[in-house]
């Protein structure tokens, strides 16, 4: 594949410094650490940013068929997907899906013809890049397949014709191409990828964009669109831009609680929490392991209060860019730090086979006072992965937080015992 699209765009990458990658805390984060529903996007690209390999999973696949003969009937992965029809399919970082169709991609273009065949939209600038990168490794055994970006700063004369085979571009860019400048023949298209539909979404405009383009394509382009979380909006739009499509989506991940320990301490201040988490390091060999906080400012007082007891620790809190935050995820998953002191910026997504304890600080819970049962279930389901057993350790210092406990373990129907942190043997057992 040729790379001199690839070379114009990386001259771009110093006008993307208030973009996604750049953010700071004022643009990330609420008071409590925690990340604004606009910043998926720079989830999303941390996500890609820390997973080079492919993460194995334990997640079984639901495959939600329009028709029960489709080829997709009995398909358990994406590497026995061969993307016969339109497809939704829910997807984390680090499963193969943009290996996925990117083969898709390359197995659907003609190079003998000298036009736009596949668009793939992906809602920032920094995530079209990824992707751009996955193409190009893989498109280096079809060099006669060329890739063109369609982002901001990437001016082409008006009244050109696009000549390369592939476009990867944002919403608003691919829009203009088509529509306005009319740089790519949306009735050429063969295949029209919709990458992170649920950041996609979170971002004003891009939804009607979306759809726009869609508009566009001939009925006979297929049609794929992928998506980490598929709450009510996200399918809402996923059942309108895509016609008649195979589903695939990701069972709930309760099953994972089964091979995790829950246990819970009562305490009465932060000092009397710390207190008892010395005793639990005192007491048992822990590998490594994440302790998660509500607020930034407990996070850094835990990590300092940490590391004066000797430990290795890693601070990771949402004011970070993106990139600092990937390069502290990457010290922590080499080993390099044994203790990772993290707000909710980091609940999802990282895997690191080596976490045998995660230890809820703080007990999560929404902006109105509820529990957060899907911010408990990506917290704990940081151990207990890889088919190893895990131990979740939470820690109650008011009536108020052993409401919430009480709460989180009726909607799981999980029982939660109780720790006695001073008694050295009861932790001992907990280990074993």
């Amino acid at each position: 594949m040729a790379t001199d699209s690839w070379a114009l765009a990386v001259d771009e990458q110093e006008a993307a410094a208030e973009s996604v990658s750049g953010l700071k805390s004022k643009d990330l984060v609420n008071k409590n650490g925690e990340l604004k529903s606009k910043d998926k996007a720079a989830q999303s690209l941390l996500n890609k940013l820390i997973r080079s390999n492919l993460v194995n999973t334990t997640n079984q696949v639901e495959v939600l068929q329009r028709d029960p003969n489709s080829p997709l009937y009995s398909v358990k992965s994406f590497e026995e997907l061969r993307f016969p029809q339109n497809l939704i399919a829910q997807s984390q970082s680090g499963t193969g899906k943009t290996a996925a169709f990117v083969l898709a991609m390359l197995s659907h273009v003609d190079p003998s013809n000298k036009w736009p065949q596949c668009l793939c939209v992906s809602p920032t600038y920094e995530l079209a890049l990824q992707t751009g990168k996955v193409i190009e490794q893989m498109g280096k055994f079809y060099p006669e397949v060329k890739l063109m970006y369609a982002i901001r700063g990437n001016k082409l004369e008006r009244g050109m014709k696009l000549q390369e085979q592939i476009v990867i571009g944002t919403p608003g860019t691919v829009l203009d191409w088509c529509q306005k400048l009319k740089f790519i023949d949306p009735k050429k298209i063969k295949v029209f990828v919709l990458d992170e539909a649920d950041v996609m979404i979170a971002t004003q405009g891009h939804l009607d964009q979306s759809i726009r383009i869609q508009r566009m394509l001939p009925k006979t382009c297929q049609m794929l669109l992928f998506s980490a979380t598929f709450e009510e909006t996200v399918w809402n739009f996923a059942k309108r831009i895509i016609p008649d499509p195979n589903i695939i989506k990701l069972k709930r991940e309760e099953e994972t609680l089964d091979t995790i320990k829950q246990y819970y301490v009562v305490c009465n201040s932060k000092e009397e929490k710390f207190q008892a988490l010395c005793n639990i390091y005192g007491a048992i060999t822990i590998a490594q392991a994440m302790i998660f906080c509500h607020t930034r400012r407990t996070a850094g007082w835990l990590a300092g209060e940490l590391s004066k007891e000797g430990h290795q620790v890693a601070l990771l809190s949402g004011e970070m860019q993106v990139e600092q935050r990937a390069a502290v995820i990457q010290r922590f998953r080499e080993g390099k730090e044994k203790v990772l002191v993290t707000t909710n910026v980091c609940a999802r997504g990282i895997d690191v086979e080596q976490v045998s304890v995660v230890i809820n600080f703080d007990l999560p819970v929404d902006k109105d006072g509820n529990p957060d049962n899907e911010t408990y279930l990506h917290r704990i389901g940081r151990t207990g992965r890889f088919g190893k057993r895990g131990l979740a350790i939470n820690m109650v210092d008011s009536k108020f937080s052993m409401n919430i406990l009480n709460r989180i373990q009726e909607h799981f129907n999980k029982k939660i015992e109780k720790l006695d942190t001073d008694d050295l043997d009861e932790i001992e057992k907990i280990a074993n």
